[in-house]
């Protein structure tokens, strides 16, 4: 068993070992002295704690007897010893402290504690040595378990040099990390510094290039006009030039016409030339025989060089015409696809026709052989208020469907007046709010006239007034305005019940479905405005100012104001206008009578048609929409497709247009929507029949024929 001074002195000399393996140098005579200065600090101290702890040289037998409660053995309850021993501590007083070794002991290792300076480095190191003396205290006093207990020390101080050693040897290496991280910093930060500047000298660089595309293309843009701006010199030039060459030839033709007219009329006037000699006259006609025979040769090479060769002049006729007619032809050709595909969609039409006929039919004789009979309208003459001549009046050109409606508006005209007072609908979310209300509301009973007047002033304010406020809030401020609060609802319940009843009057109707919400008010507004521009343009064929115009003044004015009305619409315009197929274009007409209203609101044929055409016109639109997209009314389209669809079927599409058009289907503002090529896919989506619904709400016509090309 090794001393606590030889073990200082192992400690020692390892110390020195490592100092010197990590490069550190110390004097011998320091260590050692440090060595006795150390032995004599522990002896002093051991012998002054073997005073202090020892007590007779026996140790305290405590912990031996003590009960559980001040310490606790790891012994199983269940074993034998622990019951022993438990029954031991039983019969032991309970008044038994500490031991005075163990409490000296830790007194001294907690002032040991406390005197130790904890703000180094080192601090771990210092306060191991209080411990390792405790330590070596217990070594000294167990001579028994010196051996094992010094071994289990030399483990412990072994262990903790080797741990020692490598955390000295780390330590350079972590040194080196912290440079090397440094260094990567630094080069990473110059990296990035160098990419920046090399991206904005590319940036750089890249606007210069565009400013000089763009300085080429200026430049090309003027060489190109300078080279047409030359051709076109140069062609007037060849045409002058060719005409100077004409006009040369020409004139050269005349002098040779007028020297020839000259020589014979010389030859004519000198008689003395038959006397000439008749050797030289000989000759002379010899000659000209040559030169007869050598021109007549001449002539003969060119007809047959020159045979083939047409003239420039010629030439440049016939190829002008044939470009002409090549032009024509692919224009030819272009229609006869055009046609070529027309007829097969008129094919598949004829083919699609006559299954709807052969289904219509089939349809048509379940209905004949299940419908009942006809009813006999004549019946209602005597039941109806005004008999025959007024019965004759309301049911005058109306199908059955309609004179159904007719006799139901007449029976609930008696019904009304019978009421006083009307059921209020409650407060429901389902209830417009210019008819909530609990309770009982009197019913005013006025007449149809009395309505048709109120709501016309109703539309006169609101075209006046800015349509801030929604329309069913308007029209009770109106009648709030008109009657007071006190009888605004009893007068909206009033006109409510009857405009839900006269379905027949154009006036009532169009004001309920406008109220509900069914229609848009722009709709109505829209067709004023097209009536009123229809009289103004008449008034201005009208030369006279006596209300009268042609026939063919009447189909100039509705060809000219509605341009893309097709000519059978036109022509069923003119016959509610009172054109007949007997009468001349030279008839006068009276057209402000066109336009003239009954008391009770209703329109004459004229502009009853033209709403007609227009809500026919905006069914085939929207029916020609639905196959355009070729989706089914329960399938989900995109705002993309739809505003495609709109531009193919309607090419005369202006943009403002369109995205009112697309504001309405998609229930967009405006301003939120996106602009064409940033639409995304999967952006705003709506099921189609929900789309056509909103559409036939709003205010929507043709701007243009399919076949114009689309408005930039």
């Amino acid at each position: 068993m090794a001393s606590p001074k030889s073990r200082c002195s192992s400690f020692a000399t390892t110390s020195r070992t490592h100092m010197r393996t990590s490069g550190w140098t110390i004097d011998d005579s320091f260590l050692t002295e440090t060595k006795n200065t150390q032995n004599r600090k522990l002896s002093q101290k051991r012998k002054t704690l073997s005073c202090q702890f020892s007590s007779g040289d026996q140790l305290s037998p405590w912990p031996t007897y003590t009960s559980g409660q001040t310490i606790l053995h790891n012994r199983k309850p269940c074993s034998y010893d622990y019951r022993k021993r438990a029954g031991s501590w039983l019969k032991q007083p309970l008044g038994i402290t500490k031991p005075r070794y163990l409490e000296r002991l830790e007194n001294y290792l907690r002032k040991e504690l406390l005197l130790l300076d904890l703000s180094t480095d080192s601090t771990q190191e210092l306060r191991l040595q209080p411990y390792r003396e405790i330590f070596e205290f217990f070594i000294e006093d167990f001579k028994t378990y010196k051996p094992l207990l010094s071994s289990i020390k030399n483990a412990y101080e072994v262990m903790l040099a080797h741990q020692r050693e490598k955390i000295r040897a780390l330590e350079p290496l972590k040194a080196k990390l912290v440079t090397v991280n440094e260094d990567c910093n630094e080069r990473i930060l110059a990296m990035r510094a160098e990419e920046r500047y090399e991206i904005s000298m590319l940036k750089r660089e890249k606007m210069n290039l565009l400013k000089l595309i763009d300085k080429k293309n200026e430049e090309k843009i003027s060489l190109q006009s300078e080279v047409s701006k030359l051709r076109k010199n140069l062609a007037e030039e060849y045409l002058r030039y060719l005409s100077e060459r004409d006009a040369r030839k020409i004139l050269i033709a005349d002098l040779n016409e007028l020297r020839y007219q000259r020589e014979d009329m010389s030859l004519a006037q000198s008689p003395g030339i038959w006397g000439e000699d008749p050797v030289k006259l000989t000759l002379a006609l010899k000659m000209a025989r040559q030169d007869l025979t050598r021109t007549q040769m001449e002539l003969n090479t060119m007809k047959a060089n020159f045979g083939d060769v047409v003239p420039r002049r010629d030439f440049e006729m016939q190829e002008k015409t044939n470009k002409e007619l090549q032009e024509q032809l692919d224009s030819l050709r272009g229609d006869y696809e055009e046609v070529c595909k027309e007829h097969e969609i008129l094919l598949q039409l004829h083919m699609t026709t006559l299954k709807e006929r052969d289904q219509f039919h089939s349809e048509l004789q379940e209905i004949q052989r299940t419908s009942t009979p006809r009813p006999d309208w004549s019946k209602c003459e005597d039941v109806v208020a005004g008999g025959p001549d007024r019965w004759q009046m309301l049911a005058e050109g109306k199908n059955s469907d309609q004179l159904v409606d007719v006799l139901l508006e007449e029976i609930g005209e008696g019904l009304l007046r019978e009421k006083d007072f009307f059921p209020a609908l409650g407060y429901g979310e389902d209830i417009p709010p210019l008819l909530r209300f609990d309770g009982l509301v009197e019913n005013k009973k006025p007449t149809k006239k009395d309505v048709v007047n109120l709501l016309k002033d109703a539309w006169k304010l609101r075209l006046v007034e800015e349509q801030k406020e929604k329309f069913p809030d308007f029209f009770f401020s109106f009648l709030e305005h008109r009657f007071g609060p006190g009888e605004a609802m009893a007068w909206a319940y009033t006109i409510f019940e009857n405009i839900k009843l006269f379905r027949s009057n154009e006036v009532m109707s169009q004001f309920y479905a406008v109220l509900m919400g069914k229609r848009s008010e722009s709709v109505y507004i829209k067709q004023k405005e097209t009536v009123a521009q229809l009289l103004k343009e008449m008034t201005n064929a009208d030369s006279q100012n006596e209300g009268l115009i042609t026939m063919e003044n009447l189909s100039t004015v509705l060809k000219s104001t509605f341009p893309f009305k097709k000519e059978e619409k036109i022509q069923e315009l003119m016959e509610a206008g009172g054109w007949h197929p007997n009468s001349s274009n030279a008839d006068l007409i009276n057209y402000p009578s066109l336009f003239i209203e009954d008391e009770e609101g209703q329109s004459m044929p004229f502009v009853q048609k033209l709403w007609e055409q227009y809500v026919d016109e905006k069914d085939e639109y929207l029916q020609e929409l639905k196959q355009e997209l070729g989706l089914e009314l329960r399938d989900e389209v995109t705002l993309p497709k739809v505003r495609e669809a709109l531009m193919n079927i309607d090419p005369g599409l202006d943009k403002q247009t369109l995205n009112g058009y697309l504001s309405g289907a998609f229930q967009v503002p405006r301003t939120e929507l996106p602009e064409e090529g940033e639409e995304k896919e999967d952006g705003i989506v709506v099921q189609l029949k929900i789309a056509l619904e909103r559409l036939q709400m709003t205010d929507i016509r043709r701007m243009g024929s399919r076949e114009q090309e689309p408005a930039s």
